[in-house]
């Protein structure tokens, strides 16, 4: 029995000399594993290593997943065009990023309809924008993605002169007693982040090293809530673009 998957490639590692394993967040299991025949060969439809850039949107037919073992893919295909991405130096090396992100925070989730439809959007609009709109495009969805995750900040008690507590994602009048918090000047950028979306964003101003600084912060705020996040390894290429 084939059943017809959508899915937002987020890792691909190499299994032996003409497989690969590919991760991915579908829209009927969530985050699931397949295994894939790869052919450098274009003709050979659904097979070439194109298909699974990061972030790249797919639609395919695979057998029901069972417990343990890795279900193969036929008949994949691109569900929505990423040409805009794949050719920009700066939309491939955001999508570089949220792609290994994203391995980390979808690690243990199941299938949710409202968080693969954001993520399709998302990646979307990414591909579609202008360039020049792009450049808090990170900041926005990773600060949005919390809400799914369950680690949505809460904005109620926020005041001039507040500190941001990081683990319990809340303003706090007075300093938290441990080590994990914004200090009032930082505090205002998390109000400052939560009003942006994409249509808005390229209004906010952002310097390259007040974007690092946000970036630095929201991997510091995910590995306090989600276990085993490690520090990224490509926040190091984000550090070099946009200035």
């Amino acid at each position: 029995m084939l059943d017809k998957v959508r899915a937002v490639v987020l890792r691909v590692v190499k299994y032996g000399d003409s497989n690969r394993i590919v991760d991915m967040y579908t829209d009927t299991v969530g985050r699931s594993s397949y295994i894939i025949r790869y052919a450098r060969n274009s003709r050979q439809r659904g097979t070439g290593g194109t298909l699974y850039m990061p972030l790249s949107l797919v639609e395919f037919e695979s057998c029901s997943v069972k417990q343990g073992r890795l279900s193969k893919v036929t008949e994949a295909k691109q569900l929505y065009p990423l040409s805009a991405i794949q050719f920009s130096p700066v939309k491939s090396s955001i999508a570089l990023f949220l792609s290994e992100f994203l391995c980390y925070a979808l690690r243990e989730e199941r299938e949710s309809a409202s968080l693969f439809a954001y993520l399709v959007y998302s990646i979307r609009w990414l591909n579609d924008c202008r360039e020049e709109q792009a450049s808090n495009f990170h900041l926005v969805f990773l600060m949005r993605l919390s809400r799914f995750l369950g680690v949505y900040p809460n904005l109620d008690g926020y005041g001039v002169g507040c500190y941001f507590d990081l683990v319990d994602a809340a303003f706090v009048e007075t300093c938290p007693t441990h080590t994990a918090y914004l200090a009032p000047a930082e505090a205002a950028y998390v109000k400052i982040l939560m009003r942006m979306n994409y249509e808005t964003m390229h209004l906010f101003a952002f310097s390259r090293v007040q974007r690092v600084r946000c970036l630095e912060v929201l991997n510091q705020f995910y590995s306090l809530h989600i276990p085993n996040f490690p520090l990224l390894k490509s926040l190091g290429i984000l550090r070099e673009l946009f200035d």
